[in-house]
């Protein structure tokens, strides 16, 4: 997939990742989070390799959301939510603390908390799987496309819920979305992916401004114009 790829994410901001289908989006985040092995070279991850071994331990420090939220349909909300802080012993009273704090910070009220999933909007299904994503307080959050299978209407809220977790719980987040807009609003920093290959990195305004390439240009005309 990939071919000579250089790429650095900066620390502490969301950078959204755009292009098309098979462009190498989600094949990215994988193997940030070491579902995907290089071939060769090498990939750091908040200064440190990723490890080929004791990966449940590495995995805890990163956040992972992807579109659908990807719920386990016999536990309810708390349950899913909660549930990587139970495998790590955390206690029920720090369970409980950090899981309506993650509420209030997506709005969401405490009585979806003994709901299942099939009794959730799907937004709502979306902030729970955000909400799992940050249980931990991890240093990376990967999200893969998280907000497009919900209506427009319900997406700006979701916006809105992620701009209140960047504000609560910061970290270095990375975004694989198909809309530019929602790049545009969310991310502090856009990188254009054709075939497996770095096609323009930047500011967002400035991406969208100058395409650097053809294939850059009509991306965001398909979408802009």
């Amino acid at each position: 997939m990939f071919e000579d790829l250089s790429l650095q994410i900066p620390k502490g901001h969301t950078t959204a990742v755009v292009g098309a289908s098979g462009s190498g989006k989600t094949t990215l985040l994988q193997m940030i989070n070491a579902l995907e092995q290089p071939d060769a070279g090498s990939i750091a991850v908040m200064g440190r390799p990723v490890p080929t071994e004791d990966l449940e331990s590495f995995r805890r420090g990163i956040g992972y959301a992807v579109q659908g939220a990807g719920l386990f349909p016999h536990l309810t909300a708390e349950q899913n939510v909660t549930l990587v802080a139970r495998l790590e012993g955390w206690s029920d009273e720090r369970r409980q603390q950090r899981f309506q704090a993650l509420l209030r910070t997506v709005g969401l009220d405490s009585d979806v908390s003994q709901r299942l999933p099939r009794q959730l909007s799907g937004g709502q299904q979306q902030r729970l799987g955000i909400c799992r994503a940050l249980m931990l307080q991890p240093d990376v959050l990967l999200l893969d496309e998280p907000f497009s299978a919900v209506d427009p209407i319900t997406r700006l809220g979701l916006y809105e819920s992620f701009e209140q977790v960047a504000t609560t719980d910061p970290a270095t987040v990375i975004l694989v979305t198909h809309d530019l807009r929602e790049a545009k609003r969310l991310a502090d920093f856009m990188v254009i992916l054709d075939q497996g290959e770095i096609v323009q990195v930047g500011v967002p305004t400035d991406v969208l401004a100058n395409p650097a390439t053809p294939y850059a240009e009509r991306l965001i005309e398909s979408q802009l114009s």
